[in-house]
């Protein structure tokens, strides 16, 4: 067996390939094995369809309870901004946005505030949805980028069931993001190349034996049209 890095950013990294031999018993060490063949390191293609070949065992043991009711749909685009910048080289920086909302850190930790019941320093406002629909994954716009600043927040009734879709974007460039949630897991329910359709593509979903994590990535696109809707049920347990 072989293994090495996948990475569709255009970015260095160090792309050693690692090897190992499995020896099943009773088979003699005379026989060789063949060296498998790799796709290349930046094969999104190949790496989507081997995502979409992951299954949970959905047993008795490890069952994949998959809630069919969903309180709250939200829809996020992750991408990038530029703002204008005095002290930077060119005059603007770039920054990384969720729904064009860039995260400003707080000087209060979000669950002290939380705990100390007070509303320093964040607001619970985020919205559910881009608050400018357009093209995500069409011709890369050039103007009206900048992006809006702020601690904002989403709040949940608890025990709910949300549904999140991530679409990755194309603004200014194309990147990779990883998706991590702290101490819960989650269902990916279906993944996809293109724009997120909230009509069409639910009847796509596997809500009967979807992979649980509590990491993903939400991969570039390769060739037109850029970008990749990533589609995520989380089950998020809030107070």
């Amino acid at each position: 067996m072989a293994a090495r890095p996948f990475t569709d950013a255009p970015l260095p990294v160090e792309n050693k390939t690692a090897t190992a031999i499995l020896q099943y018993k009773g088979i003699p060490n005379i026989v060789l094995p063949t060296r498998p063949q790799l796709p290349a390191s930046n094969d999104t293609d190949f790496a989507l369809s081997y995502n979409k070949k992951l299954r949970s065992l959905n047993s008795a043991k490890f069952p994949a309870i998959v809630p069919l009711k969903v309180d709250r749909k939200l829809f996020y685009t992750v991408g990038f901004g530029k703002d204008l910048c005095t002290t930077c080289v060119k005059g603007t920086r770039l920054l990384a946005s969720l729904n064009n909302i860039s995260f400003v850190m707080p000087k209060m930790g979000l669950l002290q505030a939380h705990y100390f019941n007070t509303k320093r320093g964040f607001r619970i406002d985020f919205p559910d949805k881009p608050p400018k629909p357009f093209n995500d994954t069409g011709a890369p716009l050039t103007a009206d980028l900048g992006t809006a600043h702020g601690t904002r927040l989403s709040k949940f009734a608890f025990n709910s069931t949300v549904e999140l879709a991530l679409q990755d974007t194309n603004l200014l460039k194309v990147e990779s993001h990883p998706f991590h949630l702290h101490g819960c897991n989650f269902f990916v329910i279906g993944t996809g190349i293109g724009n997120f359709d909230p009509v069409k593509d639910p009847s796509k979903f596997n809500l009967v034996d979807p992979i649980e994590r509590n990491t993903v990535g939400i991969l570039l696109g390769v060739g037109p049209p850029f970008g990749l809707e990533q589609t995520i049920q989380l089950l998020i347990m809030l107070a």
